[in-house]
């Protein structure tokens, strides 16, 4: 079920009222929500929802074992095997296909290609956040940041609909805490979870889902197509394309959230305002970067064992984040190319600093975007054909007025001072409810209209 929908349209507003109406009696709230939760989910497909129930219930059997051991050794051992069965059941569902294909291929290419077992298994929506997250609880009790929770609770952390999908990827500790003690309607941000949705919305379906029709899809289908004037235009508008996407997604997710009571961290940060690689992925979805730093960099070893191993731990962990994003050779390209520039950054820190700023930047931005090219592209021999007409003569056949605008809107209000975009959404979000409501209403209509017959498409990372 996508958010931008007349099917989610119906959904929630339901689904707010009955919250509203129980939130003072929090154990009814709680299985209510759990149940919307599954309604949602079973709306991709109902088998998945046999998934994510078997996550919730394994990881809330390994934090119970975890909490009653008192001995280290043993306390170990269990998130060990809960967390090696979680991250079983991602690379059975996500990275099955692309491993035996690999290997089958590696095998014909030295002449001992042999029939590998190939099956066809349904990628379940949001596989990947929902099992970090799982991840993060079992991990957090063991640590000893959080106590173990009811299941009841569990089960709403990790089905919690506004982020099931597609994140921002909530941890234990930020999410559980708030359910100890049951919400009041009347203190519901309303004003600013309205102006998100809102915000959202716009981001998504007037911004990003124009610029992939009108010039991002049909150039990087057939780049060969089109010269270097639209094969350029197409790289930066979807440079702009994937930040409205999935930060219009974050900030519906955290509007929703808001309406029900319960706040979600950050997720983006004016990320193409970075001034060097480190500087991006402080600002490009947050909540995946603390988790790779805390549950993958750290334990790798992080700084504290010399340069060298430095430079390998954050290769390693980029390489594994872009292996994160999807089953294929462009997303761990990708992932080794912000490795890449990660550890030339951490070398070379003393000279990069002292570059001028707009340089700097320059520089930063032009590198994230050649780093978008190959995350786009569908297979290496497209991202290669598509980088080769960047330096193709040809005429500008598919630049247009709104194009150019959306781009530099997108792009250019990151570069504006912090304060001033702040304040702005501050005021917005104090506007009168209604003011918002009857704002947020004409929007919705306004996208029922002018949605193509296709309807919406997809947010982007419903595949990761």
């Amino acid at each position: 079920m996508l958010f931008p929908t007349v099917q989610f349209a119906i959904f929630f507003p339901i689904v707010l009222a009955i919250s509203w109406a129980l939130m003072k009696r929090q154990a009814i709230w709680k299985i209510f929500i759990v149940f919307a939760s599954y309604v949602f989910y079973a709306c991709a497909n109902p088998k998945f929802c046999l998934l994510l129930a078997g996550i919730t219930l394994l990881n809330q059997a390994g934090a119970k074992l975890i909490h009653r051991s008192q001995d280290e050794h043993t306390r170990k051992w269990i998130v060990g095997v809960t967390v090696t069965l979680d991250l079983l059941v991602l690379a059975v569902f996500k990275y099955y296909g692309f491993f035996t294909q690999s290997i089958a291929d590696a095998l014909n290419t030295v002449g001992l290609g042999m029939p590998l077992p190939l099956l066809t298994i349904a990628l379940p929506v949001g596989v990947s956040f929902f099992t970090f997250q799982a991840i993060s609880y079992t991990v957090d009790v063991k640590r000893r940041l959080v106590e173990p929770a009811s299941t009841i609770d569990v089960a709403l952390y990790l089905s919690f609909f506004p982020h099931l999908v597609a994140g921002p990827i909530v941890r234990a500790r930020e999410f559980l805490p708030q359910l100890q003690e049951p919400r009041d309607p009347r203190k519901v941000a309303v004003g600013s979870g309205l102006a998100l949705i809102g915000l959202g919305l716009i981001k998504k379906v007037v911004i990003a889902d124009y610029l992939a029709r009108t010039i991002v899809d049909p150039v990087f289908a057939v780049p060969e197509s089109y010269g270097a004037p639209d094969v350029w235009m197409a790289a930066y508008a979807y440079t702009a394309q994937i930040y409205c996407d999935f930060s219009g997604y974050t900030d519906i997710a955290i509007g929703l959230a808001l309406l029900l009571g319960y706040v979600f961290p950050q997720n983006f940060m004016s990320p193409y305002r970075s001034l060097g690689f480190r500087d991006f992925w402080r600002r490009w979805h947050m909540t995946l970067s603390r988790f790779l730093r805390d549950f993958l960099y750290i334990p790798l070893g992080g700084n504290r064992k010399g340069k060298y191993k430095t430079y390998r731990n954050l290769f390693l962990t980029m390489l594994l984040g872009g292996l994160w994003h999807g089953a294929a050779f462009t997303f761990v390209l990708w992932g080794a190319f912000h490795g890449a520039g990660l550890c030339l950054e951490h070398a070379f820190a003393e000279k990069w600093e002292k570059i001028w700023k707009w340089l700097r930047w320059f520089i930063t931005f032009h590198l994230v975007v050649f780093g978008w090219i190959l995350f786009r592209s569908q297979s290496l021999d497209q991202a290669w054909t598509f980088i080769s007409r960047l330096f193709a003569p040809g005429s500008a056949t598919l630049w247009s007025a709104p194009v150019i605008l959306g781009v530099v809107v997108v792009i250019g209000l990151q570069l504006l001072p912090s304060k001033g975009v702040e304040n702005f959404q501050i005021r917005l979000e104090r506007l009168q409810p209604v003011v918002i409501a009857v704002g947020l209403a004409i929007l919705i209509l306004y996208v029922g209209a002018t949605v193509p017959s296709q309807g919406v498409a997809p947010f982007i990372y419903f595949r990761f």
